[in-house]
């Protein structure tokens, strides 16, 4: 298996033009490819045991809000993530409390997708994540075909 690969996708491209852009890497389309100021969707591990796969992507500036964010993932270990970035806001809520952003350098909130690849077939029912603090944590168990051998 080689290193992962990174690709740009135009903003009109499709999910069979991501699954058919890479095998083993990551696809990425919208401000994300067009160098536009935003968040930098920087580390993603990758990790095995004989079941299972885990993996983390770093997401910050993604909104975590179920309606805004979403990881689809395929039988044959194709995992798709889509959302919407958070950066650019005039007006952020934490804690109870509201902020007047002053930062202008920043674009407008935008959608982004990007993919990734598994080494092998997974059950996406047996699916285990969560997206906390900017951070998409996910167990995933392995696909058993009648040719595994255990």
């Amino acid at each position: 298996v080689g290193s992962p690969t990174m690709v740009g996708q135009p903003n009109h491209t499709t999910k069979r033009h991501l699954s058919a852009s890479t095998q083993f890497g990551i696809s990425l389309i919208g401000s994300t490819v067009t160098g536009s100021i935003g968040p930098i969707l920087r580390l993603m591990a990758l990790g095995e045991t004989d079941d299972s796969y885990y993996f983390r992507v770093n997401l910050h500036g993604v909104s975590s809000n179920e309606n805004d964010f979403s990881c689809e993932i395929l039988s044959n270990g194709k995992i798709i993530l889509s959302g919407i970035t958070t950066t650019g806001e005039k007006t952020l809520c934490r804690h109870g409390q509201v902020f007047t952003m002053i930062t202008q350098n920043l674009p407008h909130p935008d959608r982004f997708s990007m993919s990734f690849q598994l080494p092998g077939p997974v059950d996406p029912p047996r699916f285990r994540g969560q997206f906390l603090n900017g951070v998409l944590e996910g167990i995933i168990k392995k696909r058993v075909t009648e040719n595994s051998t255990h």
